[in-house]
């Protein structure tokens, strides 16, 4: 048994400070634990969201020094507990209180986007002929948790505060999975060009080194997307061909 000491962000909306509380840690522990051991020993008022304690309900994210991270899947032997160990909220949404960050505005951006709009059954029976390499290339998008880490890292929302301009990385990875799902029949790209602002993204990949679910999000989602905005709406011969269809 050692002890360590955690700084953590105490306060709500307005007033915030970083507070230390020295607890004892054990082998095997993660952050949550230790959260939890402080709450019970010397801060029952300590403000945390979470849930299934196993990084699939991706309630517990938050900052652990200065990284973006999953309290329950960072294990205590993985960082230096000989220094204070920072823990903050997310800085790219709105503090409530201590750990918990305002994350509704994901929520609205969801609902902006179009809804899964399949094409007429194949057969008469109402089935529908698919090929497996392209049911296989929307499934990884579909582990995604919605811890909303990617968003956090990224620094168009993180540094810029483009939440009007720029959906970020979560949602263009659910656009992806409609747009790449073998039967939609819903053309998003407009909206991705002029309202959701993907020409922000300059694919640094931070938002793939960060998801707890090893989503390729800047390769398998991201990029695919611009392509497609490119071959739409800036390739010169589609807009030459636009042209003469309007004549």
């Amino acid at each position: 048994m050692a002890k360590a000491t955690f700084s953590i962000r105490r306060g709500g909306r307005e007033m915030a400070e970083m507070v230390d509380y020295t607890t004892d840690v054990t082998e095997g522990m993660v952050v949550l634990d230790a959260v939890h051991q402080i709450q019970a020993e010397s801060a029952g008022d300590l403000a945390c969201r979470w849930n299934c304690k196993a990084g699939k309900c991706g309630s517990c994210s938050a900052e652990i020094n200065g990284m973006p991270k999953l309290m329950c899947m960072t294990r205590l032997d993985t960082i230096d507990i000989t220094q204070p160990v920072t823990i903050e909220p997310m800085r790219a949404f709105p503090p409530v209180k201590d750990l918990i960050t305002d994350v509704s505005w994901n929520y609205e951006v969801k609902k902006r986007i179009k809804k899964f709009k399949p094409r007429k059954p194949d057969a008469d029976d109402g089935t529908w002929r698919m090929q497996q390499e392209d049911i296989d290339r929307v499934q990884e998008f579909r582990k995604c948790i919605e811890c909303f880490l990617c968003q956090d890292v990224c620094h168009v929302l993180r540094d810029h505060e483009k939440h009007q301009e720029f959906i970020g990385p979560r949602f263009l990875v659910y656009t992806a999975a409609l747009e790449m799902h073998p039967l939609d029949t819903e053309n998003r790209t407009e909206d991705l060009k002029e309202l959701f602002g993907i020409g922000y993204c300059n694919i640094t990949k931070c938002c793939t080194k960060v998801c707890p679910e090893g989503i390729t999000i800047t390769d398998n989602a991201i990029i695919p997307l611009k392509e497609r905005v490119v071959d739409e709406h800036y390739d010169p011969l589609k807009k030459l061909i636009k042209l003469f269809r309007k004549k």
